[in-house]
């Protein structure tokens, strides 16, 4: 299967990183905004085609298959060109960044019938899979969940610490990752949904602090709090406070209540949430299935960020 993967920054080698550990996937174009650097990326990943325009990558009749790894405002424009060009496509979190968007997106899927499939990384990282599995053998109820979403961003930096060509968001791309995990792990939407945000950023013009909360049918909340002002440790911090133990989750890891770290290595065959992502993406194509994560089955999410950014309109 080959691949094209379109932005060479600081995400898209995680994912150039996890194809080179998947059998029979190979990344054959590379398409980035500074040609330079782009090559340079290239180089390191042994791959031949290089260039800044997507479109000509999706018009090369080798390539099955695109991630996306762009700027989020990007992102369902592209999703809608690689579709039409006949390609499956995986789309870093968010997939859109408005409701009408996203299902659109939905809507386009179906009528070409390709695998599309949003990133939405915390559905595959062992200390969520361990979560999610222990609920659905009956052996865990979640109470509630409290998730932290912290950096320290007052600049405009990517995760590798290079500056950034657009403006992340709290709410559409950060919240996005707890709202669907939220939604995933109760099995359920939220029927209520609130929001608060802080004052904009005078030169970035976007909220730096943030909460969030949600609370479904059955009774269960979750509470968020989400900051670009936070001078400390950095990342998402879940707790799980459930009936049957408390459970905190960063990233691949888990610990519970009191501190010790419980062994999620046996979960699935990596440690490594992207690459187990990346599987699944790469898997769904081979056997023809909708994967997990699939739009249609992230798209809930998305109407609940509609919904958040309604509230936060009118608090303002």
């Amino acid at each position: 299967m080959k691949v094209c993967l379109a932005g060479a920054g600081a995400f898209g080698t995680k994912h150039l990183d996890s194809i080179a550990k998947i059998d029979g996937v190979e990344a054959v174009s590379l398409v980035g905004r500074d040609l330079d650097k782009t090559r340079e990326v290239a180089k390191r990943y042994g791959i031949s085609h290089v260039t800044t325009d997507l479109a000509e990558s999706l018009a090369r009749p080798d390539i099955d298959a695109v991630i996306l790894c762009t700027p989020t405002q990007l992102h369902a424009a592209q999703v809608k060109a690689c579709l039409l060009a006949g390609k499956h496509v995986q789309v870093e979190i968010p997939m859109a960044d408005s409701t009408a968007d996203a299902e659109e997106l939905v809507r386009l899927q179906k009528q070409t019938g390709l695998v599309a499939m949003a990133g939405h990384t915390r559905r595959f990282n062992p200390s969520h899979q361990w979560i999610r599995n222990r609920i659905l053998a009956g052996e865990l109820k979640i109470q509630q969940m409290d998730v932290q979403t912290y950096f320290f961003r007052r600049s405009n930096m990517n995760a590798a610490g290079g500056p950034r060509t657009w403006t992340d968001h709290l709410l559409w791309h950060h919240a996005c990752h707890t709202v669907d995990l939220f939604q995933y792990q109760t099995g359920e939407t939220a029927a209520h949904a609130h929001a608060l945000q802080g004052p904009m950023h005078p030169e970035l013009g976007i909220a730096m602090d943030m909460a969030i909360q949600m609370k479904v049918p059955s009774g269960v909340i979750c509470t968020l709090s989400l900051s670009f002002n936070n001078d400390g440790p950095i990342g998402t911090f879940f707790r799980y406070i459930c009936d049957n133990g408390t459970y905190i989750a960063s990233y691949d890891d888990l610990f519970d209540g009191k501190g010790n770290k419980i062994d999620v290595s046996k979960v699935d065959v990596s440690m490594n949430g992207i690459e187990l992502q990346d599987r699944e993406f790469f898997a769904a194509i081979r056997e023809g299935r909708e994967p997990n994560s699939s739009f249609a089955k992230v798209l809930p999410a998305y109407q609940t960020l509609g919904r958040l950014e309604l509230a936060l309109a009118e608090s303002d």
